[in-house]
């Protein structure tokens, strides 16, 4: 018996906007690129574990980071790493889930303050998991996504807290800075493409 060989199709790949769920959220008003976020607090360390020191407003300068921040100057505990962390950035609401407990953690209720999560930028109403390879603009300074940023066991060991499962897929962007110029709090954040 002739028995023809089985081809497998593989299926194609629908890119985000164009399948029937993410299609609705582009055409909707407010959907996924109809947000305006702020900025909150920004922080730098001068060196890897070093107190976050809190600023009212910062140089951002391409290719380099924040000026004064380990990452700038090549001090950070990731700076030998190859993916790019020139500023990273994590959600207030993502702050605001954890002090309510919501989902439900182990540890129960987290109440991490600003300078605790060693971000450089909070923000609200900004969906950092969105923006990968977007390029989005705050205040006169335009970011690039780079990659998600992951929680670590060094920021539970220098915490002292149970973090690492809890911002497990919501512990920031790292990103990569295409304009140089001045941030202040308060400062205007919105999607540019």
């Amino acid at each position: 018996m002739n028995e023809q060989p089985r081809v497998l199709r593989v299926p194609q790949m629908v890119e985000a906007f164009q399948h029937f769920a993410g299609s609705a959220a582009a055409v909707t008003p407010g959907g996924c690129m109809g947000w305006r976020g702020a900025l909150l607090h920004i922080h730098i360390a001068e060196a890897a574990s070093y107190e976050m020191e809190e600023l009212k407003e910062a140089y951002c300068v391409a290719g380099r980071g924040i000026e004064g921040d380990r990452y700038f100057t090549g001090k950070g505990a990731y700076s030998k790493k190859a993916d790019v962390r020139e500023v990273t950035l994590i959600e207030q609401e993502v702050l605001d889930a954890l002090a309510r407990n919501d989902p439900p953690l182990q540890c129960g209720p987290l109440n991490l303050r600003a300078q605790d999560h060693r971000r450089n930028l909070t923000v609200r109403g900004v969906p950092l998991n969105h923006l990968v390879g977007r390029r989005f603009r705050v205040g006169a300074v335009i970011l690039r996504g780079g990659r998600l940023n992951f929680p670590c066991k060094y920021l539970e060991k220098l915490l002292g807290l149970p973090v690492y499962l809890p911002l497990y897929n919501r512990s920031g962007l790292n990103c990569s800075i295409e304009r140089s110029g001045i941030i202040r709090l308060g400062d205007e954040i919105e999607l540019l493409n």
